[in-house]
């Protein structure tokens, strides 16, 4: 296999987008519409359930399988892409994602459906890494920070405002309506990357998946994912089981349920956006601890504030800001340890955060028949720790070795 590297855009004579950051936003449109697609999965399980006649809990696994499919299929296409036009490689991602969501839209059994969705969680594992590294190559160094900020809002939007608002179109319209709703922005996707992306966009990428994987040799870079997966299982924990963790304050009323999702979203895509300017500022590895000691008392209060409906938003807002003030600068840091392999190590980066997702569904499960869902930030809050301890100890690792 060929090992070769092709350097980041401002390091070449290559013609940057005549507004950059138009095209930037363009591709946090993208994550926005992609991940919503994932997301509003949770919120539509019930309709699933009762359309396809099967379980909640084997509905549930179409999650599983999504998460799963990104995780290990992502690393693998973007290694595999790493020699095309950025443009090209967008482009065919939203459009293998628009094939599985009309194909799960169609889907007439439960077997189908998760066909459609490992087809769609192609696109997803594609996409999303290599818009992140592409908005990084579009702006100058001094603005990677804040160019992965914006396309990151895109999926934190998704988590926290697109799914509800598609788990309420599907709740009125059927949740087939929902997978055509996704479809049809997907193809607005497909228009908006062809048109303003430009089309020499490159970056740094090695041909080969061997050598791609080799990058996982390296300390530094294990610690730095080793930190994401610490961190979004404790992060996604209190996400996944909101609706149990705060039953008592909104007294099972989906209403304040979705209130305080959007309420996570609009704070959250504020806490990304800043910690994407502070990365540009301090670094990476300070944003992180920061976010992560905020993150730790956050879960260490949680349980305070489940029985009043009042302090349930104050705490979704304060936890907010740290939860989503995390992938910027860890994305950030790791394009910073490797920049002649930014794309595979976003790419690795993001898997390892969907890996997150899934365990912070069981290990939150678990946690809850053990210690109780009043409790469960407790458990949160010592994946935290473990995450915080583990980022400090690999910046000091990585400062020691530049001196």
């Amino acid at each position: 296999m060929v090992n070769a590297t092709v350097q980041m855009p401002h390091e070449v004579d290559q013609p940057q987008a005549t507004n950059q950051w138009l095209s930037v936003s363009m591709l946090a449109f993208g994550v926005f519409v992609v991940g919503t697609g994932e997301f509003v999965l949770a919120g539509l399980l019930p309709l699933l359930s009762n359309s396809l006649r099967i379980s909640p809990s084997v509905a549930g696994q179409v999650i599983t399988i999504f998460a799963l499919t990104c995780a290990i299929a992502g690393p693998a296409l973007v290694a595999l892409t790493g020699h095309w036009r950025r443009r090209t490689v967008l482009v065919v991602a939203a459009i293998v994602y628009l094939a599985g969501s009309a194909w799960t839209a169609l889907a007439p059994s439960y077997v189908q459906v998760l066909i459609g969705q490992v087809v769609a969680a192609l696109g997803v594992g594609l996409f999303v890494p290599t818009a992140t590294v592409t908005a990084a190559a579009l702006v100058s160094p001094a603005h990677r920070g804040r160019a992965i900020a914006v396309v990151v809002s895109g999926f934190t939007a998704a988590t926290a405002l697109g799914a509800p608002l598609g788990t309420a179109f599907g709740g009125v319209f059927g949740w087939r309506s929902t997978m055509w709703l996704a479809t049809g922005l997907a193809a607005i996707g497909v228009i908006g990357s062809f048109v303003f992306i430009p089309g020499k966009t490159s970056v740094a990428a090695a041909t080969g998946i061997r050598q791609q994987l080799r990058l996982l040799r390296e300390p530094q870079i294990v610690a730095a994912l080793g930190v994401t997966l610490l961190a979004f299982t404790a992060v996604y924990m209190p996400y996944t089981y909101m609706g149990v963790i705060f039953e008592k304050a909104t007294e099972g009323n989906s209403v304040y349920l979705a209130g305080l999702m959007t309420t996570l979203g609009v704070v959250g895509t504020i806490g990304n956006l800043g910690a994407g300017m502070l990365a540009d500022r301090i670094g990476g590895p300070k944003v992180v601890a920061i976010a992560l000691l905020w993150l730790i008392i956050s879960m260490l209060l949680l349980p305070l504030t489940t029985g009043n409906l009042t302090w349930a938003f104050a705490m979704i807002a304060f936890y907010g800001i740290a939860a989503f003030a995390i992938t910027t600068p860890q994305q950030h840091r790791l394009i910073s340890l490797k920049p002649d392999a930014a794309g595979v190590l976003v790419s690795l980066n993001q898997a390892i955060l969907y890996l997150g997702i899934a365990l912070s569904g069981s290990i939150g499960g678990l946690g809850i028949e053990w210690v109780g869902s009043g409790n469960l930030g407790f458990v949160a809050a010592a994946l935290a720790a473990m995450a915080f301890l583990l980022s400090i100890a690999s910046a000091f690792r990585v400062a020691s070795r530049r001196r």
